[in-house]
């Protein structure tokens, strides 16, 4: 359990490394370079990488070392594409099984932090939660690294863009229209929020770049 404990530990940081950028995309770390950073020995490092290299935001070499998978337009592209494909008819779906107590909830998250993608631990659980009921778990299964590929030019977009207050409620004020969206109980108006919404975040990561 220590082992395994002192590897999801690994994961976590060296995800949001790479998610943040401090850890640049493209950039090469050999095992011994990221097993010194965090001062752990290679064992739970090759093991994070693997579950990252699963994720998509590394790449293994041969021998000792990993590359942090570069930016590029086709990914951003084909992200949203599949994104565009599942999360609006789920949430069509949705709209019509979520409870009202359980939108209260994400209303207030939404008013008092502003959810905003990038300085959350889980990102995507004000997401998930809206889309749960109709969700299977194969589709959380394909979602779930299509969002942190995602996150990570949004993340980098945000960045370079400095979000600030503004931002803030920018994004807070988006995750109101979604609840408000699901407030209706129509498929059709919140499918077309949730397109508003990815159009709007994957404007964002397109300022990575850049």
């Amino acid at each position: 359990m220590a082992v395994r404990s002192v590897v999801e530990q690994a994961t976590q940081v060296l995800r949001r490394a790479i998610l943040t950028g401090a850890l640049a995309p493209g950039a090469e770390y050999s095992l011994r370079e990221l097993a010194g950073m965090l001062d752990i020995s290679f064992i739970p490092i090759r093991e994070a990488l693997r579950t990252l290299e699963g994720e998509g935001l590394v790449v293994m070499r041969p021998g000792r070392s990993a590359v942090v998978a570069p930016l590029g337009l086709d990914d951003l592209r084909g992200i949203y594409r599949l994104r565009r494909a599942l999360e609006p008819e789920i949430a069509a779906r949705s709209c019509l099984l979520l409870s009202e107590a359980e939108l209260d909830r994400l209303a207030e998250r939404a008013a008092g932090s502003g959810a905003v993608a990038g300085t959350d631990d889980d990102p995507h659980a004000f997401h998930l939660a809206l889309l749960a009921p109709a969700a299977t778990t194969w589709d959380i299964r394909v979602l779930t690294p299509l969002w942190r590929a995602g996150e990570r030019y949004v993340r980098i977009g945000f960045g370079r863009t400095g979000p600030g207050p503004a931002g803030h409620r920018r994004d807070g004020a988006a995750h109101g229209e979604l609840i408000a969206a699901f407030r209706t109980r129509d498929p059709a108006t919140v499918s077309a929020a949730v397109e508003r919404d990815l159009a709007r975040t994957e404007k964002i990561a397109l300022a990575a770049l850049t």
